[in-house]
């Protein structure tokens, strides 16, 4: 799967281990993009053709919904989220298999705003 990891999920370990999976990453240090804003991410995951993977659930459905509203398109908007109790918190590797298993169900991408937690 292509991938953009903004600001909010970006690491190093996190890439590592999507990349050693078979996904091809891009972060926000690869292209300039450190530190913008989240419009400004997901204006480049568009362009660039990659579903956004963010933990920024707020900002990311209110940007999604926006570009469904204008009748526009996004490769699709991943979040992953934080739990209360961290431990149950997503590891890289719970990412990566929940990814395995969204691929496995051939769910599509395209203008879709998915929870990852979901899908361990």
């Amino acid at each position: 799967m292509r991938l953009y990891l903004d600001d909010d999920i970006a690491s190093a370990l996190l890439a590592q281990v999507l990349l050693h999976a078979g996904h091809d990453v891009q972060i926000p240090a690869d292209v300039g993009l450190a530190g913008r804003q989240d419009a400004e991410h997901l204006t480049h995951a568009v362009r660039a053709n990659r579903a956004l993977l963010s933990r920024n659930y707020r900002d990311f459905e209110i940007l999604h919904l926006l570009v469904l509203q204008a009748h526009g398109h996004h490769p699709g908007i991943l979040i992953v989220r934080r739990d209360d109790a961290p431990r149950r918190n997503m590891s890289p590797r719970d990412i990566v298999r929940a990814l395995r298993n969204l691929e496995a169900a051939g769910v599509p991408l395209v203008d879709q705003y998915l929870i990852l937690n979901a899908w361990q």
